[in-house]
């Protein structure tokens, strides 16, 4: 039997990460360089995708950097083009790009509605539609959608957001029931607020993160480097029999 940390190498794999210049993404891509894997690191950010391109890379190995903004019509397709005529086939496609504009949904903006669909479901759905039939050709291929246990339960001010994640649960599992004859593997990772920038920074009143502190058995929120490391694991061929799963990095908080 192969040694156990065979099962969980990404040796040589070429992995697509969005949203990879900062927060949940930036950490996958290094996570993934550790285990062996080249990077596609796709984000709006020019200037962070250059840290995580010279992460990736003294960790020794390839990092192709692409810098589009996923919110428009074309994002998703010219990231998809740059990678394909860059590296071939992608093995391993994580759409962690996300953005979350709550306000109460009275007053939400048709703009901003708009925006969370574009980034948070489209984009995930155009990617995952362009590199899946190169993975299918392999017969081999890895689909993480980054989402959110507000796909699944509900809180005040995230009408766009929720609404966009339990979009993208359901992408997951459609996409599971088309590709898993081809041995694709298709899951979501939902985790708890993630102490990212951009978490740190919609949390950070007391009054909004206490309450749900206090009702999150583990009485914490997550760190990037949990939700990286169940990437990993989504990634590898440890995972090759789980697909269409929703993975709850979250405390405990919807099981009680």
């Amino acid at each position: 039997m192969a040694d156990w940390t065979d099962r969980f190498a990404l040796t040589d794999k070429k992995a697509l990460v969005t949203g990879a210049s900062k927060g949940i993404g930036a950490e996958i891509a290094e996570v993934f360089a550790d285990a062996g894997a080249d990077i596609v690191a796709v984000a709006r950010d020019a200037e962070g995708l250059q840290v995580t391109a010279e992460a990736v890379r003294a960790r020794g190995r390839h990092c192709l950097v692409i810098a589009c903004d996923l919110a428009g019509e074309d994002g998703a397709g010219k990231a998809a083009r740059q990678a394909l005529d860059a590296v071939g086939t992608i093995d391993i496609l994580v759409n962690s790009a996300g953005v979350a504009l709550v306000a109460p949904a009275i007053d939400l903006s048709l703009a901003d509605w708009n925006t969370s669909m574009a980034v948070n479901l489209r984009a995930p759905f155009l990617l995952s539609q362009a590199l899946a039939p190169a993975m299918i050709a392999q017969q081999s291929g890895k689909i993480i959608n980054i989402s959110s246990q507000t796909g699944i339960i509900a809180f005040d001010d995230h009408a766009a957001y929720a609404s966009s994640k339990g979009g993208l649960n359901a992408l997951t599992k459609s996409l599971c029931a088309e590709w898993a004859r081809h041995n694709i593997q298709v899951n979501a990772i939902c985790p708890t607020v993630v102490l990212t920038p951009m978490g740190r920074e919609i949390w950070s009143a007391p009054e909004k993160k206490d309450p749900i502190i206090a009702a999150t058995p583990a009485r914490r929120f997550a760190e990037p480097r949990e939700i990286a490391d169940m990437a990993l694991y989504l990634a590898s061929p440890a995972s090759a029999m789980v697909n269409g799963a929703l993975m709850m990095i979250e405390g405990g908080y919807t099981s009680v």
